[in-house]
């Protein structure tokens, strides 16, 4: 069992005006019918209102406390502003409490900052990036994710995600300097089954070790082969080997290259 760093968030309780409670489905629509599986139990959260848009420009904050989400891989920074307000935020890597930070169309090229594409020079890492101008950050927002500023073209920045692909976003578009903090996350090994219950977890039972009513690879004596060419979810649909994204998608458009 191996976990990350918590040393460098703040022993402090989170701020509560900027939370709330989310009810718990269990993996249940509106009908009490189970749509996705192994989901249910867990611990108690409490769900963190992130500030994605951080559209209270020209107005420098400072980074109050670093905290751990339940809801999400990164890590959270707690910013106050000069008025007194205070906002959640993704938190860049090497952010610590006591920076201070700064969102406007132009700023300096510090980690944290945010600002506009067109004012980002190539080859710097930018994260939580908006694909609709005003909408807030959609792009590279999991722990230890960035992207790349290939080029500039027409009114549009190029930018190369994580997974590999290019793809043009607007250049009028903000994001934030730097890379998403918690980037060991992947390294995690969770050692235990009762560790995958406190996260919500539940029990994934093998297609091959059902009943052939219940699954495609189901039944056999012993280790029987899967006996299908291709492979198949429990309801029989193709998987793993096939493209799902629609033709016509309207962002096509926008991507140059796909990912590896």
């Amino acid at each position: 069992m191996t976990t990350v760093d918590y040393g460098v968030l703040s022993a402090s309780k989170p701020f509560r005006r900027l939370t709330k409670k989310l009810p718990k489905h269990s993996g249940r629509n509106s009908q009490g019918r189970i749509t996705m599986r192994h989901q249910g139990g867990g611990n108690k959260k409490l769900y963190r209102i992130i500030d994605f848009r951080q559209n209270k420009l020209d107005v420098p904050g400072r980074v109050l406390t670093m905290e751990y989400d339940p809801y999400r891989t990164a890590f959270i920074a707690l910013v106050i502003f000069p008025d007194g307000e205070k906002r959640y935020i993704l938190a860049s890597k090497n952010m610590k409490p006591g920076d201070n930070l700064v969102a406007a169309e132009n700023t300096p090229l510090k980690e944290g900052n945010r600002m506009k594409l067109k004012n980002i020079p190539v080859g710097y890492l930018v994260y939580n990036i908006e694909l609709s101008k005003g909408k807030g950050g959609q792009l590279a927002r999991s722990a230890g994710s960035y992207a790349e500023i290939l080029a500039r073209d027409s009114g549009y920045t190029q930018l190369k995600l994580s997974s590999g692909e290019i793809r043009k976003v607007s250049s009028e578009n903000f994001a934030s300097l730097g890379q998403v903090s918690n980037s060991d996350h992947n390294l995690v090994v969770i050692g235990k089954a009762g560790r995958s219950r406190w996260m919500g977890i539940r029990p994934t039972v093998r297609g091959s070790a059902m009943n052939p009513r219940d699954h495609p690879y189901g039944g056999g004596e012993g280790r029987a082969l899967r006996g299908t060419r291709k492979p198949k979810t429990k309801w029989g649909k193709v998987t793993g080997g096939r493209k799902t994204r629609n033709k016509k998608k309207w962002s096509n458009i926008m991507i140059i290259k796909r990912r590896k």
